[in-house]
């Protein structure tokens, strides 16, 4: 069990994700990963963007808490600078371990219904968190 921080990035209606095909699967999966020894939570999903986007963003308010296999923390976050596509981690640069594709991009948020995005108890909390968002 390893303890995860990912962001959640909502820009002009949709949402960055990121695209997984593994194991013959297509799948959209928050960009994020583990917490590293004396890393918060926060510093994990800002260096998390940083190495899977290719962005450095602004860390705000925390949107989803989930148990599954240690703590998932989800945050909204805003984009700094960078260009979203341009990430050098670990995901890209080692071809030879077997995680299939990743390929960051752009959803429409009303699209996310259609999609198989993990975990789906943080896509419907985004799409309630923009739905209200709106109505204001």
């Amino acid at each position: 069990m390893r303890n995860r921080g990912s962001v959640v990035i909502i820009e002009d209606n949709k949402l960055c994700l990121i695209k997984r095909i593994r194991n013959n699967s297509v799948y959209y999966v928050f960009p994020g990963g583990g917490i590293e020894r004396e890393e918060t939570p926060m510093e994990a999903a800002k260096r998390e963007a940083f190495e899977e986007l290719g962005v450095t963003v602004k860390i705000n308010e925390c949107l989803a808490e989930i148990e599954y296999n240690g703590i998932q923390y989800f945050f909204l976050a805003d984009i700094i600078s960078g260009t979203i596509g341009t990430g050098q981690g670990e995901e890209f640069t080692e071809r030879t371990l077997d995680r299939g594709t990743y390929l960051p991009m752009w959803v429409d948020i009303n699209d996310l219904s259609a999609i198989d995005v993990k975990p789906l108890v943080v896509a419907e909390k985004v799409k309630e968190f923009f739905d209200r968002k709106i109505s204001f």
